[in-house]
């Protein structure tokens, strides 16, 4: 059945703002289908989606908890989901060397050990990332913790904490969404609703903003330009909340503001807007054109993202701001242990005459650019000499940035906090620290990149591997020995591993003729792997040894 987003009254100027959907707890089962779209009256729109919707469920987790994700593809494309800001092992990561083929389960699993903060999933396929975003697939994660619940701040989801994703489409005469040769889209969305209007209690309210672009960025503010109050960056609180009257979100960026609506009468309104005319060259989105691959209706101009209806306070209300929030510790330049240097360039010379990369080398699959020690303390500078702006996101750890053209006093204090995404103009360098702790993984690498989407598919991104101190195997497996028990089976399959000091890697299930049907990185294997959903048939089981990396497989046969 279709899914409707907006719902377009006749005459109406503004549709209902919706709200993604909830999931909690610590196991999640995640669809990813094609699916159909009412974005605008006339044709739907084609779209993918997450459990049946363009853009997908909000998941909450608690730190500290063990999550399990069942992610189903049931697209006709490969895809991948990548937990944006969560540090996990390389391998459940989720970036482009986990493909999901068509028709197959990926369970990867992670303890949390993130801080309360707003991050997102989305697909990472490369080359395809730019199509399947534009798509709508994707969703928020909510990270909860002690900390952060100690604080008198609004977290009802839906009524007084409110979840914003901004991006943009554009659309040919069918409705159908345009992403070829186009980096900006000319209508604006937010959480998929054209011209949005949320009502919003009299009482300081809570906006948790992602910008999910492919491109654009945001210089945000209230059109009365009201003074509202930063509380958290991509990866947690800031220590204290941070007054401002505008906000700058490069793509995949998140922000959470608090707003007072409590002197605002009731039936009044505001509009949360994009002052995006008259930015710097290099701005993206700033560019003067409206057509073509950098051109768009909404560049280089003023337009509204949300209109605001002011309501009826809530029972319990929050109507002060906090004076303090959480006290962290960030990384300097005393605890550095590795220097390392990114410069962004063009990909010359090298194959394709690409615009942008990481020190003229495109990426590449098989190509670890940079080996990286667990429990390095290291210092990154990325230098832009080359044309235009970008949104650097790395994978694995968030960072403190510490310098912006070599100083400290350059350094916004509205990106003050923990950050996985930070804008580099050009003819700018940005320096961060970050430990790389926890997880290593020769392997399978993490990614840094770009966060624009064509530019990421067009190759301007880079992997590296953490590898443990005493790296290397001393061990030669040429297989594992192992039994499957029982065979056939039923609802579990169970494996008996002859070398109890075995540490399985990861398990591969296919059919007969080699169709991946299951995957499942690093499992647990103690309460057996739950085959009750694959149909009866023969199939096989590979399983890699952590160590060598070594590939056995077994036949086994489901009832």
């Amino acid at each position: 059945m279709a899914f409707s987003l907006v719902q377009h009254a006749v005459n109406a100027q503004y549709n209902n703002l919706w709200i993604p959907d909830t999931l909690s707890g610590t196991n999640f089962n995640l669809t990813i289908r094609d699916t159909f779209s009412q974005l605008q009256t006339g044709n739907q729109t084609i779209a993918g989606g997450v459990n049946g919707k363009f853009w997908g469920p909000t998941i909450f987790i608690n730190k500290g908890d063990t999550v399990h994700m069942n992610v189903q593809n049931n697209l006709n494309d490969s895809t991948t989901i990548h937990w944006h800001g969560m540090h996990l092992p390389a391998v459940m990561d989720g970036g482009p060397h986990q493909i999901i083929p068509p028709g197959t389960l990926w369970q990867p699993y992670w303890k949390v050990t993130n801080s309360a903060a707003t991050y997102w999933y989305h697909p990472h396929l490369h080359e395809m990332t730019t199509e399947h975003i534009t798509k709508g697939i994707g969703g928020f994660m909510i990270v909860r913790d002690a900390a952060e619940a100690a604080l008198a701040l609004p977290r009802k989801y839906g009524v007084d904490d409110i979840p914003l994703v901004l991006t943009s489409r554009r659309f040919d005469a069918n409705n159908q969404f345009i992403t070829t040769n186009s980096a900006y889209g000319d209508i604006e969305l937010v959480n998929g609703t054209i011209n949005p209007e949320v009502t919003l209690p009299k009482q300081y309210v809570r906006m948790r903003i992602l910008n999910g672009e492919i491109e654009r960025a945001y210089n945000l503010g209230f059109s009365d330009n009201r003074t509202f109050y930063i509380i958290a960056n991509d990866g947690g609180l800031l220590d204290a909340p941070l007054a401002v009257t505008r906000i700058r979100l490069l793509v995949g960026e998140r922000v959470e503001i608090l707003v007072n609506l409590g002197n605002d009468g009731i039936g009044s309104s505001i509009d949360l807007k994009a002052y995006n005319a008259g930015q710097p060259f290099g701005f993206p989105g700033g560019e003067p054109n409206t057509t073509g691959t950098f051109g768009s209706l909404l560049n280089n101009k003023d337009f509204n993202v949300l209109h605001i209806n002011i309501g009826t306070a809530t029972s319990g209300a929050i109507t002060s701001v906090p004076a303090s929030l959480v006290s962290n510790t960030y990384w300097t330049n005393a605890d550095v242990t590795t220097t390392r240097s990114l410069a962004i360039t063009d990909g010359n010379p090298g194959p394709g005459n690409l615009p942008f990369c990481f020190d003229h080398k495109p990426f590449e699959f098989n190509t670890i650019n940079h080996t990286v020690n667990i429990n390095n303390i290291e210092k990154w500078t990325i230098t832009n000499n080359n044309v235009f702006g970008h949104a650097f996101h790395i994978h694995d750890v968030e960072f403190k940035i510490i310098e912006r053209n070599g100083s400290a006093a350059n350094v916004g204090a509205f990106e003050s906090g923990w950050k996985d995404v930070v804008y580099v103009p050009v003819n700018e360098s940005v320096s961060f620290i970050a430990k790389f702790d926890d997880y290593a993984d020769l392997t399978h690498p993490f990614m840094y990149h770009c966060h624009f989407g064509i530019h990421e598919d067009d190759g301007m991104m880079g992997q590296f591997v953490v590898s443990p101190f005493a790296a290397g195997v001393n061990t030669i497996k040429t297989d594992v020995a192992f039994t499957l028990y029982p065979n056939p089976a039923n609802s579990r399959l169970y494996i008996q591993l002859a070398d109890a000091t075995t540490e399985v890697y990861y398990i591969t299930i296919t059919t007969i003729t080699g169709r991946t049907v299951m995957m499942l990185p690093q499992p647990d294997l103690h309460s057996g792997i739950d085959i009750s959903m694959l149909p009866s048939g023969t199939y096989m089981l590979q399983l890699t040894d952590k160590q060598t990396k070594a590939v056995t497989t077994q036949k086994f046969i489901k009832e």
